[in-house]
């Protein structure tokens, strides 16, 4: 039974580097269809969200079937209520990814950031990008480097983030109500994304220490 206990609970950690990559590959298509008004690409990031979260909901339901039928120890019982609040994250981060590739098949044929703020919405999708393949190798290494590396890159995202804010309240910005809009969901995404990528790093680190580092890994 332990042979089986431990298999079971591999697989779920299969899973979650499975979804993890897949929300990867979401964020990197993403991105190309909202910079390169690609709608073709749009529609292929959110169709391809049902499949994050169908692996989402089998990792849930069998790591419920695990409580349920195994009786986990304090140390396995940690492992399987982490896997089952990072799958939520995972999953909130392709959410997050469906909704940039959404705002791009929306305003197509045009882009949906204007010039002058082009280079810092890039920047900020190569950051989450490099944030998200780093959430993909802790899950499977359980290095616990990475944690610093994304800690860091959210936090330039976060302040990309703000410099969207700032530059929108300025009396030299001029676009449009719909623009404005645009570029405020856009960033809250992008920002959004390195968030919960962070909570999942958090836990991964709390699984491999047993401490809780909030102050260490952020928010």
């Amino acid at each position: 039974m332990r042979k089986v206990f431990q298999a079971e609970l591999h697989q779920v950690g299969e899973e979650l580097i499975e979804i993890s990559s897949l929300v990867t590959e979401a964020m990197e298509k993403a991105n190309q269809a909202f910079i390169g008004a690609d709608v073709e690409l749009a529609q292929e990031v959110i169709a391809a969200d049902a499949r994050i979260d169908f692996l989402q909901n089998d990792l849930d339901e069998r790591a419920i079937d695990i409580l349920a039928l195994q009786g986990p120890v304090a140390s396995d019982l940690r492992v399987i209520v982490g896997s089952l609040r990072m799958s939520a994250s995972l999953e909130r981060m392709g959410d997050l990814a469906r909704h940039i590739a959404q705002l791009a098949r929306l305003r197509f044929p045009a882009t949906v950031i204007p010039a002058s703020l082009t280079l810092t919405f890039q920047e900020m999708a190569e950051l989450d990008i490099k944030l998200s393949r780093g959430v993909t190798a802790l899950l499977e290494s359980r290095d616990l480097a990475l944690v610093n590396q994304i800690q860091s890159a959210n936090t330039r995202i976060d302040e990309l983030h703000r410099g969207v804010f700032a530059a929108i309240a300025t009396p030299e910005w001029q676009e449009s109500a719909s623009t404005t809009a645009d570029v405020t969901l856009a960033s809250r995404y992008f920002e959004r994304f390195g968030d919960h990528g962070v909570s999942v790093a958090r836990k991964v680190s709390y699984l491999v220490t047993g401490q809780w580092q909030p102050e260490a890994y952020g928010n």
